[in-house]
């Protein structure tokens, strides 16, 4: 097939920005990001319970907060946080000091939180029913399977939006968690 000089020309001009451009901004999210995020997150929880058992609550807090810095998007905005055993006026944490009351407790404005990630959690595992992703933005929805001391595994559904920041991160803006439901 021969092109015209006419087709080539338009062919070069079409193309010329793509090649030529100094600086290409790809803000997708690829499924080693997500897989390293959500691989991420269940080592920060236990990063958290062994801090507690090595330094007590202050030493865990710490953790945590370095957790939130790294993984949530509050400095971005609100995140939209439903943690798993929460009820009441306090069931959703859009602030950061209502997450991290929830992971560590020690909140006088959160009474009810002892602590979630201070539990012993040695172990976890994460099983996605389903993922969707659409540029800098990914859903997740499954279970998640977390070992105690004891070795009793407790199971929690949970669905996690990660989003790209402007540094290239992913960051948590959404993460609803609830125990399956039983009939019983």
């Amino acid at each position: 097939m021969k092109l015209s000089t006419a087709s080539m020309m338009i062919v070069a001009l079409v193309v010329s920005p793509l090649t030529i451009a100094s600086t290409v901004v790809n803000t997708s999210i690829s499924a080693e990001e997500l897989k390293a995020a959500q691989d991420a997150w269940g080592k920060a929880l236990i990063q958290i319970s062994s801090a507690n058992d090595k330094g007590g609550q202050k030493q865990a807090t710490e953790t945590a907060k370095q957790v939130l810095d790294q993984a949530y998007g509050y400095k971005h905005g609100a995140v939209l946080f439903k943690p798993t055993l929460t009820s009441g006026e306090q069931t959703f944490r859009t602030t950061y000091d209502g997450a991290l009351a929830y992971f560590v407790g020690g909140n006088s404005k959160f009474p009810n939180d002892s602590g979630f990630a201070l539990k012993g959690w040695t172990d976890y595992k994460y099983e996605n029913a389903a993922v969707y992703m659409n540029g800098d933005l990914v859903l997740t929805t499954g279970k998640v399977h977390l070992t105690g001391k004891d070795g009793k595994v407790t199971t929690v559904d949970k669905t996690w939006g990660f989003k790209k920041d402007d540094e290239g991160k992913l960051r948590i803006v959404l993460h609803h968690s609830s125990l399956p439901y039983s009939s019983n």
